[in-house]
This record gives structure tokens, C-alpha cells and sequence, in this order.
């Protein structure tokens, strides 16, 4: 979350028209009732409509234990406002939560602890970009991944800081 976070603050600031402190704090809730009802992909076999329901009770739940003092129904907003996808701010940060998810499976990858392909986490965004910015850095996570598969050193830990040069 504190990645995909600092990645809306950045972005945000590329588009003029977006309300910045608005993106943050969609990062920051998006997934919050995931604390409840775990993180529920298409693999569990629960349909959108359940997951939708369950997500919805569990943000009421924290909304009215929070309530207006301290910001219960604002988190709730703000959350079905991500659900929702119709705002600007909402479309950035549904394509910023899928380069999250590719950008850690590349890392899984890069780590070479993950036999099994990752493949799926790439394919599962194609085509379901929502802004241009979230296209252009899909874009660039995929050549950065195809580099790092050709052996190029640039995508390799550097050793003496055991951290990964992109």
C-alpha cells in the first residue's frame, strides 16, 4: 500500500486537473477492507457481485465504528468512489494498483524465488488500461521485465548494495 501510495502522489502531479491529496487517499483505502475479508482474486471462485457485498459490509462496518469524527464516512466515500471508477482520480489509481501488482511479480522474478510463471499477473492488465499515464508505465514495467529475462545486467541486484538497478 505505501508504494502504490507514493506512486499516486507522483503520477497525480503529471495531470494538473487531478486532486492530489484525492489520489493519496484512494491509495490509502482502496484495499482497506482486504483487513476483513482477505484479498480476493478471480482465482477464489467468488463472484464480483459477492466480493463487492462483502467488501461493502466490511467498509460499513468500519465506517460506522470510525464515525464522522473521525473520518468513518469520507473512508467509506472514498472507497466506493475506487469501486466505482468513474473519476479521474479513481481511473489513475485502479491502474496504479495493477502496476503495483506487475511490478512485484517482476520483483518475485528478479529474486529468481518464484519457479512457477508470473506470467499470468501481465496478462491478466492487458487491454484494461484506464488512463495513459498507467498505460505508458505498463508499458515500460513490461520492457524493463523483458530486458531482466534477457540477462541484461542493468535489471540484476547490484551487489554491493543488494538493491535492484531498473
Amino acid at each position: 500500500m505505501y508504494r502504490m501510495t507514493l506512486m499516486a502522489m507522483i503520477s497525480s502531479f503529471s495531470y494538473s486537473q487531478l486532486d492530489t491529496n484525492k489520489c493519496i487517499k484512494l491509495a490509502l483505502v482502496h484495499d482497506l477492507a482486504e483487513a476483513k475479508v482477505g484479498d480476493i482474486t478471480p482465482h477464489c471462485g467468488v463472484s464480483d457481485g459477492d466480493k463487492y457485498e462483502m467488501e461493502l459490509n466490511t467498509m460499513n462496518q468500519i465506517s460506522q465504528m470510525l464515525g464522522p469524527s473521525l473520518a468513518g464516512e469520507e473512508i467509506l466515500s472514498l472507497w466506493k468512489e475506487y469501486e466505482e471508477g468513474t473519476t479521474e482520480e479513481s481511473k489513475l489509481v485502479k491502474d496504479l494498483d495493477k502496476l503495483e501488482m506487475i511490478l512485484q511479480a517482476m520483483e518475485y522474478e528478479n529474486d529468481g524465488c518464484h519457479e512457477e510463471s508470473l506470467d499470468g499477473f501481465f496478462e491478466s492488465t492487458k487491454g484494461k488500461w484506464r488512463t495513459e499515464l498507467g498505460f505508458r508505465w505498463a508499458e515500460e514495467i513490461v520492457s524493463r521485465r523483458k530486458m531482466g529475462k534477457k540477462g541484461d545486467v542493468n535489471a540484476t541486484k547490484n551487489d554491493a548494495e543488494g538493491e535492484r538497478r531498473y
